[in-house]
């Protein structure tokens, strides 16, 4: 009803409105034949509609009648069927009780994880493989394996104990390499390989690769997998390779991660690599991967992959583009008329904090497509929530995404911290010169220009900022923001209650709030503390089809791909005090869930890649920033194009 109500409302100029947001639905997707008893109601179109819509409240009754006897039903069977069901339909309600009466039928407590559990296991990784069932069922029902294991250890461990019998499970040690602290893709994958009957041994994040390499060999483990976001950790995992190949260790080696691909792996590491490598796109398909190289097809499925990636180097070396040198690069540049374009003067300058902002104040600016990704439904929201494979799970689990929203709020789970500067600055060629306010050199951005070989300028970030020889005076933005602060403490708390899907989903979404904080950083710079574009009117789609004028580009990323730049964005703004984030020594924010970037104003400046440079840009680069080339070769290894 109230979003049969706020749907015109809006249309008919409604300035504000008090809701809950998490009760709202999608217009489009409320049933037509509800939608029209509702309507009916508040828009006073018939003398019967009240009369109407309780007759349709009370059908709905019916139903929920209609369930609970179907609960009762399935709680009739045999004790096994009902453990099968409530793994495939991830019920914990009745699982304690289950599992004594159980443990009575059964003489070896084992029995009872490998029969009736793993039966429902099985038909869970055989629904997820054929795509009859989506992620989040996928962890739900891990977590009531979970709890069940947990349950029935003790008394498994005293029977093995007692008759001498050794555990013989498949083992897959899981790490996000060092300097690297994201491992939401990581836990999911464990938890679909712990359903599938593998044990998992998780190293946890920032794992060096002598701990990895020591840990697989004391745990005799079958399969090692490698993690990591950042592009640092690309290098390192080549680097954990190398020392698998040093220390003559043949186990196979999995690789994932955002920033990995299948390119990378079978140019950077397979060749490096005596054991056998093989990249995983996501969690569902790391089984048949896992089922591959532990079965007897392990050899041709070894050949065949090693045939792939010789292939694909093969076509990477036919598909060579063509470079510029820096000095044409340079030439190349991307030309603003400073004279027609002035620098907008910020209408505040300095350091602004962002403090005790609630988790109500960021909802409208969660991007809930890329939240569904992480549960690896892939679809464009609120499009997916009427899908018609995917729909009932996706509003499932928006529905259980809301409720740990209200939680989190209420109960002040995390703590949402950002700080934000604006400061006086120029460029020379790539770099960005930034100001104190007596006009002297207070700290320098070194950037990367564009070298490829093409129809369009060669950009840089240096160009969206006045130039010193202009005589204009231009400025810059900084911010850093997390929504992370607090959040271990409860991943730790819900992983002790073996509820994996409590401890993904408060990560997922600490990392959407880190995100609609950066977007709610940007707009309240441009529209009131820079107050470059203070008249803006553009709703959140339009934000996140970045239809503002300026950009907020992220170090790391395409357009300045050198996360090392983060030290002087962290010193600029003071970032570690002013919002509680730390970098590793791979230059990854801590906590994971955090966002930090610069802001640009001009609205010629837009987003482009880097991409691949020579030597000579890399030479002037170490130049310019008192660095070794071969550190810079080492951490910027996939952007080099002679390497």
């Amino acid at each position: 009803m109230h979003s049969a109500f706020l749907f015109p409302a809006v249309a008919a100029g409604l300035d504000m409105g008090i809701v809950n947001a998490g009760m709202l639905q999608v217009y489009d997707d409320i049933p037509v034949d509800l939608l029209e008893k509702v309507e009916d109601v508040i828009l006073n179109r018939r003398d019967d509609a009240t009369d109407r819509l309780i007759d349709y409240a009370s059908s709905l009754f019916a139903e929920i009648k209609e369930q609970q006897h179907e609960v009762d039903s399935w709680r009739k069977n045999p004790v096994d069927e009902r453990l099968n069901y409530s793994l495939v339909k991830g019920i914990t309600e009745f699982l304690e009780s289950d599992l004594k009466e159980a443990r009575k039928a059964y003489k070896n407590p084992l029995d009872i994880i490998e029969k009736p559990l793993m039966d429902g296991m099985n038909q869970v990784g055989s629904l997820f493989g054929s795509g009859k069932m989506f992620l989040p069922q996928v962890v739900k029902s891990a977590r009531v394996m979970k709890k069940a294991v947990a349950e029935l250890l003790p008394y498994v461990e005293e029977y093995q104990k007692n008759a001498g019998i050794k555990s013989s499970t498949r083992k897959v040690l899981l790490a996000t390499v060092k300097g690297d602290v994201h491992d939401i893709g990581k836990n999911i994958v464990g938890v679909v390989m712990a359903c599938n009957n593998y044990e998992v041994i998780d190293l946890g994040v920032m794992v060096p690769a002598a701990k990895i390499l020591d840990e697989a060999i004391d745990k005799k483990v079958d399969i090692i997998g490698l993690s990591g976001l950042i592009t640092p950790s690309l290098e390192e995992m080549v680097h954990v390779a190398k020392e698998m190949n040093r220390r003559e260790i043949e186990i196979p080696l999995l690789v994932g991660g955002a920033t990995t691909s299948v390119l990378h792996t079978a140019v950077k590491i397979d060749p490096v690599m005596k054991g056998p490598v093989v990249h995983v796109k996501d969690a569902s398909r790391s089984i048949n991967v896992l089922n591959n190289l532990m079965s007897e097809r392990k050899d041709s499925f070894v050949d065949e992959t090693r045939s792939k990636y010789a292939n694909l180097r093969k076509q990477t070396e036919l598909k060579n583009k063509r470079y510029v040198s820096l000095e044409k690069a340079r030439k190349n540049k991307f030309l603003i008329d400073w004279n027609t374009n002035s620098p907008l003067i910020p209408g505040r300058k300095g350091i602004f904090h962002f403090e005790n902002i609630g988790i109500d104040e960021l909802r409208p600016y969660i991007d809930w497509t890329f939240f569904f990704h992480v549960w690896e439904l892939k679809g464009k929201y609120p499009e997916i929530l009427s899908d018609a494979k995917k729909g009932e799970e996706a509003r499932k689990l928006m529905v259980d995404a809301n409720e740990m929203l209200d939680r989190i709020e209420a109960e002040k789970m995390l703590q949402l911290r950002g700080v934000a500067g604006i400061f006086p600055a120029n460029s020379s060629n790539e770099d960005i010169i930034v100001f104190d306010d007596e006009g002297n050199e207070k700290m320098r951005f070194y950037n990367l220009r564009n070298q490829e070989d093409s129809d369009y300028p060669n950009y840089s970030l240096g160009d969206f900022i006045a130039p010193q020889s202009s005589g204009l005076q231009d400025y810059i933005g900084a911010f850093a923001v997390t929504a992370g602060l607090g959040i271990e403490k409860w991943v730790q708390h819900f992983e002790s209650q073996h509820d994996d899907y409590s401890a993904i989903m408060i990560k997922a979404l600490a990392d959407r709030l880190a995100e609609a904080f950066a977007e709610y950083v940007h707009l309240k710079v441009r529209t009131e503390i820079w107050a470059y574009n203070p008249k803006e009117k553009l709703s959140v789609e339009d934000l996140f089809k970045v239809k503002y004028s300026g950009i907020r580009p992220a170090h790391g990323y395409p357009a300045c791909p050198d996360h090392a730049e983060k030290q002087t964005l962290f010193a600029l703004i003071d970032a570690e005090k002013n919002s509680g984030i730390q970098l590793t020594e791979s230059y990854a924010m801590n906590p994971a869930a955090s966002v930090s970037g610069l802001i640009f104003s001009n609205p010629e400046s837009k987003y482009f890649a880097v991409g691949k440079i020579s030597e000579d840009q890399l030479d002037d680069y170490a130049r310019r920033r008192n660095e070794k080339l071969s550190a810079l070769e080492k951490r910027l290894a996939s952007n080099i194009n002679y390497m």
